[in-house]
């Protein structure tokens, strides 16, 4: 026979622990501005649904044109993280150049975010005019025109930055236009000048993807941010491009379809809270 005192037992029992789990949940959930860590973005190149890999089988775009890259690189500047309480925090005066052909690149780490509930990023490919006009003293690491090696990301005769570019082969690009079949789309233009009576030609864009799990930065979690990029987006955006009439690109003033159709190449895949 279950006696009173048993029963009062059980019951201390069950709210003991219940509070004990409140609490720790509660000593979990603290949100401290002051304190800070790190959330780190990934970016997986892709082609569709394929990973991307240079230099193999073919894929095909939506024009039906079957082609292969031998390389994919770009500027990735201006980003920032909006809080579950509007709040943004911003991350001026960086600059990271991904590269295909580089792992590490494709890491990026933003340190010192204050704890909070992100759900938001925002970020823009290519290099801000500011920076690009700037003394050459100021633009160091991977905005330094001289450390790009065979992956030059800067166009000399337009003293500007390419912001993306994309290469490779498709039995699509006519012979008479190039006899190895290659094609190479460059794209650049930041704006803020005049060309005669024109003004110039204005191809940076920012990107805004939603976290589709919130990014909880806490003292003891620094978030993963994995994106996939689809760089058949880059022919099958808003603006359909044929391999067999868009194979040359490198003036700013062509470029914008393309620049159109890679603001629509970035999706977060899922986000990372581990606890450290």
């Amino acid at each position: 026979m279950i006696t009173n005192s048993v029963v009062r037992i059980f019951l201390l029992a069950l709210v003991t622990s219940a509070t004990f789990v409140s609490c720790k949940k509660t000593e979990e959930d603290v949100i401290d501005p002051d304190t800070k860590n790190s959330v780190t973005v990934e970016f997986e190149n892709r082609v569709g649904d394929q990973k991307l890999i240079l230099g193999t089988t073919p894929y095909k775009n939506a024009s039906g044109e079957s082609f292969s890259l031998t390389a994919l690189n770009y500027f990735v500047s201006n980003i920032s993280l909006k809080n579950e309480n509007g709040t943004v925090q911003k991350f001026p005066n960086q600059y990271f150049l991904v590269k295909q052909t580089d792992a590490k690149s494709k890491l990026i780490t933003l340190k010192d975010v204050p704890s909070g509930n992100y759900t938001e990023m925002s970020f823009m490919i290519g290099v801000d005019s500011l920076k690009s006009v700037s003394p050459v003293t100021e633009r160091t690491g991977v905005l330094d025109p001289t450390s790009y090696g065979d992956d030059g990301m800067y166009w000399s005769w337009n003293s500007g930055y390419i912001f993306l570019k994309i290469e490779g082969t498709s039995v699509a690009v006519p012979k008479t236009v190039n006899a190895n079949q290659n094609f190479a789309i460059h794209v650049g233009g930041y704006g803020g000048g005049w060309n005669g009576s024109a003004k110039t030609v204005n191809n940076l864009r920012t990107i805004t993807v939603p976290l589709t799990t919130k990014a909880t930065v806490r003292a003891n979690i620094a978030p993963e941010v994995h994106l996939f990029v689809d760089a058949l987006k880059i022919f099958d955006g808003p603006n359909k491009l044929s391999l067999a009439t868009t194979n040359s690109v490198h003036s700013p003033a062509v470029a914008t379809p393309v620049a159109e159709n890679y603001k629509t190449m970035f999706q977060v895949d899922h986000v990372h809270n581990n606890k450290q």
